[in-house]
């Protein structure tokens, strides 16, 4: 039996959540998120908390089961309060810089890395190495964060790169001299 998707969603004040066939809607005072529910799954709102249901328990329908739950778990937790991605840039002349609706990377690279912060994900640079990358959608704010840390994967030998801020990096030791 799915654990995960047995558990009811509890949805807190502030936030909406309407059902309408397969489509499931959350508005919350961060923004408003949809879902399209796989036509195995149904879902039902009643007394403050969403109930996730599947038909059988065959391996699709219990995969899709913990599956749904979770994803509508990170829209009702995102709505009502941003999921939030930190990053650290390290390396001496490493910086980020932000103007509109554009994060430039300065990484070590001949060129400036120009990178469009998506619509719904806010950017936020505390100072010159340090992002912060939030929006109510889970999953569009871990992409985001993890396209910026690809620019520059911190390196073994030095720790240079970009990294998150909770990451540790396994240091190599260099060229051993005998």
């Amino acid at each position: 039996m799915s654990r995960i998707g047995k558990k009811p969603v509890a949805i807190p004040a502030g936030v909406t959540v309407q059902v309408a066939g397969d489509k499931l809607s959350v508005k919350g005072k961060v923004g408003e998120l949809s879902l399209t529910v796989h036509p195995k799954i149904t879902i039902r709102v009643d007394a403050g908390q969403v109930l996730v249901e599947r038909p059988d328990d065959t391996r699709e329908s219990r995969a899709l089961h913990g599956l749904t739950r979770a994803l509508v778990n990170n829209m009702v937790v995102g709505v009502d309060k941003p999921w939030e991605k930190k990053l650290e840039i390290q390396g001496v002349g490493y910086q980020a810089a932000l103007s509109g609706k554009t994060l430039t990377l300065q990484v070590g690279f001949a060129n400036a890395i120009k990178l469009d912060v998506p619509t719904g994900v806010s950017c936020v640079l505390a100072d010159p190495t340090h992002i912060t990358v939030s929006g109510a959608d889970r999953q569009a704010v871990g992409q985001f964060a993890a396209n910026i840390r690809r620019v520059r994967p911190p390196e073994p030998y030095k720790g240079k790169g970009v990294r998150y801020s909770n990451e540790r990096v396994r240091r190599k030791s260099g060229k051993a001299m005998s």
